[in-house]
């Protein structure tokens, strides 16, 4: 795989142990690297003020420093003028559903179905997080004992203080609040892992072993929302990213996302965003092709 050749030759910051790989970059080599090779990784990067960064298909035209935690399927822009870190790794390395109760972060920073997860700094948490990313590379650069284990305990460190800033900055705060805070990030989840199959609220009640009309209650309450809009979301941001990044057919990304039905897959998208598919395929190839000052990755 050509990035890992080029991180290791470049910057010696790059490692794998066993079926368990982690990087870290400068944004200075984006260039170096061929964005597919990176598909499979989890991401984290660290952006300075004055950046721009697309994350599945929304802009941040940043005014302070800032973390993005991406997953893999999610696509993203980096504007090439970037300064900053990309840290990135495979589950093997570190997989937040299987740990979740370590860090408690998934539902918020990574498969959070109602916002693209971004945490903004301010100087004094900018300088921390900096802080561990030095630390990090220092740690990649080396050949000390137990190096695996400090690697990890580096990266559990950014995401806990992410998941902290993230939660002081969404006002989730207080035991009731907190309660209810980990019953949104339960429903995120759910529907993460069962949007293609599960499209009603009524499904996900039962699993959260609930009323439908308790459901919608919670979930409005925190989110201003209901759920079957963030259901809806969820699978339309998905047939966005099949539509942009694959060349699957209208009929063949409504059936992978559990609709037998085109004409009813295709009505829902073109309520929930003004357009049919086929021509937010069009208009996003249409972008994409004018567009070449950005790095993209899956």
């Amino acid at each position: 795989m050509i990035i890992f050749v080029l991180i290791k030759k470049q910057m010696n910051r790059y490692k794998q142990f066993a079926f368990k790989k982690i990087g870290l970059c400068d944004f200075s080599y984006i260039s170096s690297i061929n964005p597919a090779d990176l598909s499979g990784f989890v991401k984290v990067l660290f952006v300075r003020a004055g950046g721009r960064v697309t994350i599945d298909f929304q802009d941040y035209k940043l005014r302070e420093d800032a973390l993005f935690f991406i997953s893999p399927g999610q696509f993203n822009e980096l504007g090439l003028a970037l300064e900053g870190k990309m840290l990135y790794y495979n589950r093997d390395f570190y997989c937040i559903e299987i740990h979740d109760k370590e860090v408690a972060c998934d539902g918020i920073l990574f498969h959070n179905v109602y916002d693209i997860p971004v945490v903004y700094l301010d100087e004094q948490q900018s300088s921390a997080i900096y802080s561990i990313f030095a630390e990090l590379g220092e740690e990649l650069s080396g050949q000390e004992s137990a190096m695996e284990e400090m690697l990890r305990i580096l990266l559990k460190k950014i995401i806990i203080i992410g998941t902290r800033i993230w939660k002081r900055a969404n006002m989730v705060i207080g035991d009731e609040i907190e309660h209810e805070a980990e019953f949104s990030r339960k429903f995120s989840q759910l529907v993460e892992w069962n949007y293609s199959r599960f499209h009603t609220v009524s499904e996900y009640a039962d699993l959260l072993m609930i009323t439908p009309k308790a459901l919608n209650k919670r979930i409005v309450k925190v989110h201003g929302v209901g759920p079957n809009e963030i259901i809806k979301d969820r699978i339309t941001l998905e047939a966005k990213r099949l539509l942009a990044h694959t060349s699957m057919s209208v009929k063949e990304i409504g059936y992978k996302l559990g609709y037998d039905d085109p004409s009813y897959f295709i009505r829902l998208f073109t309520n929930q965003v003004s357009q049919s598919p086929q021509n937010f395929r069009m208009k996003y190839r249409e972008h994409v092709s004018t567009d070449d000052s950005s790095w993209e990755t899956p």
